[in-house]
């Protein structure tokens, strides 16, 4: 991905969720992300160059209806002309905030398939703190590193975010046993891949059809090792050459998923 936090088109800032059993959640989160010298959250939910990633909010009647996902806040050109042209393609409009004038702020949509995200127009560059401009996409725990979607309909799911968001595609080759396909890395406007749809079929086979969050940690070991003590699943994991985890999918205690990569 490009560098942390960048004002463009098609680059994600950060994501939310509203849970019910919220103190349970907040506890569970704390546990699994907080590891390693650099974590994720301080006491207001920022990571280590002091921007806001990850918000877990209470599950009130007012929120009821949001889906039970991270919902990544994705930068649009025109929140109000995106969301029309997401129900046009088959999409719907969860929530959508205009100000007193009438003018769009942000929105919560779902795709076809039913897999939630926002919205929001692109930032202010002003409005990022001084300790975050410019940081390597390399350089922080406490970030969301990537965002894929597992999917059967990959290919009109890839047209759909790519007239809803206004990212470009590039193919990525794949191979399931002797079967050559491919999945798409979603291009930001500039050039960079933010996201991915991938099929679901070999490596990606099982995952759930929501947008998979992969937040980085400073301590994936550590992490993976306090999922199931405090209420959580491991679905799937890898470990590279020497043995350590590289990459794990995990499932809360209410039934959501993420993904945990080492920072």
């Amino acid at each position: 991905m490009s560098s942390l936090f960048t004002p463009q088109i098609g680059a994600v800032l950060s994501a939310d969720i509203a849970v019910p059993e919220h103190a349970r959640e907040l506890r569970f989160y704390k546990q699994v992300l907080v590891t390693g010298d650099t974590p994720l959250w301080g006491h207001h939910g920022a990571n280590n160059l002091g921007m806001p990633v990850l918000g877990l909010g209470a599950r009130i009647p007012a929120f009821e209806h949001l889906p039970l996902q991270w919902m990544p806040h994705i930068q649009v050109a025109d929140v109000s002309a995106s969301a029309a042209r997401a129900l046009e393609l088959g999409g719907t409009e969860v929530m959508h905030s205009r100000n007193a004038a009438g003018d769009s702020e942000w929105a919560v949509l779902s795709d076809a398939n039913g897999a939630a995200f926002g919205i929001i127009p692109v930032v202010d560059a002003a409005s990022i703190p001084a300790s975050a401009r410019g940081a390597s996409a390399h350089a922080a725990v406490g970030r969301i590193q990537w965002l894929d979607l597992t999917i059967a309909d990959a290919d009109g799911t890839r047209d759909f975010y790519r007239q809803v968001v206004g990212w470009s595609v590039q193919d990525v080759p794949m191979a399931d046993g002797d079967k050559r396909y491919a999945d798409y890395n979603l291009l930001g406007a500039d050039g960079t891949p933010s996201a991915g749809i991938c099929h679901a079929r070999g490596v990606n086979t099982g995952l759930p059809p929501v947008w998979m969050l992969y937040v980085t940690v400073g301590d994936l070991e550590e992490s993976v090792r306090r999922v199931e003590p405090e209420g959580g699943v491991v679905l799937k994991s890898m470990r590279g050459e020497g043995g350590a985890y590289t990459y794990a999918a995990i499932q809360d205690p209410v039934g959501v998923c993420i993904a945990l990569v080492q920072g």
